[in-house]
């Protein structure tokens, strides 16, 4: 079985909490290293090794997903470099899709909408708000952001951020250009008062 040390996706999570000594300053490492753990555990040669500590990891994993409120099931599909700001009410479905430097913070719900039916595929670089839902077969582009409490039910191009329930799509293009026509009402409004 690949050692920690060797295993690049977990590096790259630690890499991401930049703490000396995570386990003892952020619960939610916790979850990510279990998650790492089963996926490691499901690339063994099948044997006697592999169903032992497959044994564990059901063990361990729900017992760190009572204790922390983390559920990462280990069939999901996570880049390396997950960051969990917070824990505590985080729920991925087990067929999500997730890219690499992903941020969750506490309360988001990654899942499909109506049992047995499709989930997200979420790109890499994403940031995720608190409490933020994102359901059903949905495609959240890179460097998209999720606001905190939006549920987003349609798809979020690349680059652009989703805010509301139901979420809409703000491109961050708009933002710039919605300031310089503020700023040009407002120099407006000036010389009429001059």
């Amino acid at each position: 079985m690949k050692r920690l040390s060797q295993d690049s996706d977990w590096q790259a999570d630690v890499q991401r909490y930049a703490l000396r000594r995570p386990f003892l300053k952020e619960q939610s490492i916790w979850a990510v290293w279990t998650y790492r753990f089963g996926r490691r555990v499901d690339r063994m040669p099948a044997g006697l090794s592999r169903k032992s500590l497959t044994f564990f990891y059901w063990f361990w994993f729900r017992l760190v997903e009572t204790a922390v409120g983390i559920s990462l099931p280990k069939a999901a599909a996570i880049g390396p470099g997950l960051r969990i700001w917070h824990f505590g009410g985080i729920f991925l479905h087990p067929e999500v899709r997730i890219g690499a430097n992903c941020t969750l913070r506490q309360g988001v719900t990654i899942g499909n909408r109506v049992a047995d039916g499709p989930v997200p595929v979420i790109g890499d670089d994403v940031e995720f708000g608190a409490y933020a839902q994102v359901l059903g077969g949905v495609r959240i582009g890179n460097g998209c952001h999720i606001g905190a409490m939006s549920v987003v039910l349609c798809d979020v191009p690349d680059g652009a951020t989703a805010v509301g329930v139901p979420a809409r799509v703000i491109q961050k293009y708009d933002l710039p250009q919605s300031v310089a026509a503020v700023e040009e009402i407002d120099k407006e409004s000036r010389e009429e008062l001059v």
